[in-house]
């Protein structure tokens, strides 16, 4: 897919887009990248890695690109909204963080996660649902958003089961995401997609 297809009003650095950066493997990037690289992410909306392997989660695949925080924000937020299923997604360490990447509940295991975390996963996904815990919204719990204080990581499976979360509207999820992320100073994320299927989980590494 053309990347002006892919990425509408991104505006692309020119040598990055050039036949010889194609030659070289060079990814494109945002034209802001140039004067502040510190916050960037590999956006991969369409491509699933499952253990060092690439597979096309939709057709057209859309390329990959680096992208400045605020050309990711644009191009995610549209990706999350147009996701209608339900999602358990973990706040990242800001610190240690170099990959987020959503995996589908039937994924869990293909991915290399250990049998105990898929069972935990599924778990808290199966029991989202009520209203939502935000301020004044009374519309259905899609989401479970986990702070990165009560699971700073997914090597603690009781943790996972025990974490009280935040059940969350589709709407108020796609913001509390989105804040998370904007809310890291600097980062260099090497992947980061696009939800897909009907319910899954935001890891990352």
């Amino acid at each position: 897919m053309p990347l002006e297809q892919a990425y509408p009003g991104v505006q692309f650095r020119p040598h990055t887009r050039s036949w010889w950066a194609r030659v070289k493997g060079l990814l494109p990037e945002c034209s802001h990248l140039e004067h502040d690289p510190s916050w960037a992410a590999t956006y991969a909306p369409d491509t699933l890695y499952l253990r060092g392997k690439a597979r096309a989660v939709r057709q057209p695949e859309r390329p990959l690109a680096s992208l400045c925080l605020r050309c990711t924000m644009e191009s995610l937020r549209k990706d999350l909204g147009g996701f209608a299923g339900r999602m358990v997604a973990f706040q990242p360490d800001p610190a240690q963080v170099s990959q987020i990447f959503y995996l589908a509940d039937a994924d869990f295991d293909a991915a290399g996660l250990k049998p105990e975390v898929s069972e935990a996963l599924n778990a808290r996904l199966s029991g989202i649902g009520g209203p939502c815990s935000a301020r004044g919204c009374g519309n259905h719990a899609k989401w479970l958003w986990i702070p990165q204080e009560e699971v700073p990581g997914l090597d603690d499976v009781a943790l996972i089961h025990a974490a009280a979360g935040r059940a969350l509207c589709a709407g108020h999820g796609v913001a509390q995401f989105c804040l998370a992320l904007g809310a890291m100073e600097e980062a260099n994320l090497e992947y980061l997609n696009a939800p897909y299927g009907e319910a899954g989980a935001y890891v990352w590494i």
